[in-house]
């Protein structure tokens, strides 16, 4: 067990001390409020590192990301809680909304107050019929007269269809932005997160449709600043420690002998049920969530010569298994690193990881002309990325049966799509509650 040994506070705490079971970007958001708000917080984890399904990975000694991510500039919350941890403005990279297909689809959104930064963008964008833009303009203005709301719930799909949205719109554009936001095939999508998506990228401030890159890994992006505050706010975190045991004595719950009057369950929503059998009151919410499926991302690292690059940090792929391609030498320095992206359910599922590495680069190649072959590759399969964000899904929430005990993670936001964004609104959520203040 890697125990960080926390630092005294300044004053005296009176605070009932709290437990965090789980590291990742919920946990580590909760844990940030806790200490904050001065409540003795302790976080359990069971990896070697904080960051759960978002963290640094070493395959064969190459520092990697288990998942290549693109944020947004309406991740507010997330955004919030880097800089009170003291994450550096310069380890993101922030640019205009600007989507280039290889085949020569474009948009990018202009700098105007929304909507009609995008609706520029759409009018302008290149690759689609006059008929399209102007559809698209007008399928945005009647949800943004409709507040971005829908009475029933369905598919992206439907909702697609419903306002002739189902052409080239639909393939460079609506469908790959449900599938990157969502983690859901568009067939099955929850058109109402979809919709809460558009109402906070494009209807939002002018800067919310930011694309925001990474250029740190994924545990320096937050969890470990994150970590780093709690310990100097008196909090305490404890690596390589799995939660074996967690129960109730009277008024206090018990994780592992330790006695906590609240106890903050961020752990993955496929984890829920084992701790349903520690506490077979949770059995209904494990079952709930259980319910909801999961849906996977697989990335697949590709290095090449360190000449290649390519146009932008971000190219769209349309006609393959692979959707978007980043360039890590505009992001991480990795020269001639492209990382390729594949994100929901698909027949990649079926290939070895050898096989799809030979896929992503043939599709590489095709839209890269003169293409060598790669150095290495390197395929990170998140098999339960996410829940399946399907139509007429109803979140859990962070309630529990249990007084005292909390759940956060991206499951449980109640209108967000499972991001990590969705991850840190949860954390802070469940602080809330379990520090008594919501």
């Amino acid at each position: 067990m890697d125990r960080v040994a926390h630092l005294a506070p300044d004053v005296s705490i009176a605070a009932s001390p709290v437990a965090v079971i789980g590291a990742g970007y919920a946990g580590m958001a909760a844990a940030v409020i806790l200490a904050e708000r001065g409540v003795p917080v302790t976080v359990y984890e069971s990896g070697a590192l904080p960051g759960g399904r978002a963290r640094r990975v070493a395959p064969h000694g190459r520092s990697l990301d288990n998942g290549q991510h693109l944020l947004i500039g309406a991740y507010t919350e997330l955004f919030r809680l880097m800089r009170q941890v003291g994450v550096p403005a310069d380890a993101v990279l922030r640019l205009p909304l600007e989507l280039h297909y290889a085949d020569g689809f474009a948009l990018r959104a202009l700098r105007l107050p929304a909507p009609l930064g995008l609706l520029g963008g759409l009018l302008t964008a290149r690759g689609l019929p006059f008929g399209e833009r102007i559809g698209a303009m007008r399928f945005m203005l009647a949800q943004q007269r409709r507040g971005f709301q829908l009475d029933d719930d369905c598919s992206v799909d439907a909702l697609l269809a419903r306002h002739a949205q189902d052409g080239r719109i639909a393939h460079y554009l609506w469908r790959p932005l449900c599938v990157s936001a969502l983690n859901t095939p568009a067939a099955q999508a929850s058109a109402r997160v979809f919709l809460a998506v558009l109402r906070d990228t494009f209807a939002g401030e002018a800067d919310a449709s930011d694309l925001i890159f990474t250029r740190v890994d994924l545990s320096r992006l937050f969890p470990e600043a994150a970590a780093a505050y709690v310990v100097t706010h008196g909090g305490t975190i404890r690596l390589r420690s799995p939660v074996r045991a967690l129960g109730r004595d009277g008024a206090d719950l018990v994780v592992d002998g330790e006695r906590y009057r609240r106890v903050v369950l961020a752990c993955g929503p496929h984890q829920l049920g084992a701790f349903a059998t520690l506490l077979p009151e949770l059995a209904p919410l494990a079952a709930t969530v259980q319910g909801y499926g999961t849906q996977p991302i697989y990335t697949c690292y590709l290095q090449y010569p360190d000449h290649v690059r390519l146009p932008g940090p971000l190219l769209g792929l349309a006609h393959g298994h692979v959707q978007w391609v980043f360039d890590r030498r505009l992001l991480t320095g990795g020269n001639g690193q492209l990382a390729c992206v594949i994100s929901a359910q698909g027949d990649h599922q079926q290939l070895t990881h050898d096989a799809l590495a030979k896929t992503c680069h043939r599709e590489l190649a095709a839209a890269l002309p003169g293409l060598p072959a790669p150095l290495w590759s390197q395929v990170i399969a998140e098999k339960r990325a996410t829940i399946a964000c399907n139509a007429g899904i109803r979140r859990v929430g962070p309630r529990t049966p249990l007084e005292g005990l909390y759940l956060a993670g991206d499951y449980t936001d109640p209108e967000y799509p499972p991001t990590l964004e969705a991850a840190v609104r949860s954390g802070v959520r469940a602080a809330g509650l379990a520090a008594g203040t919501k």
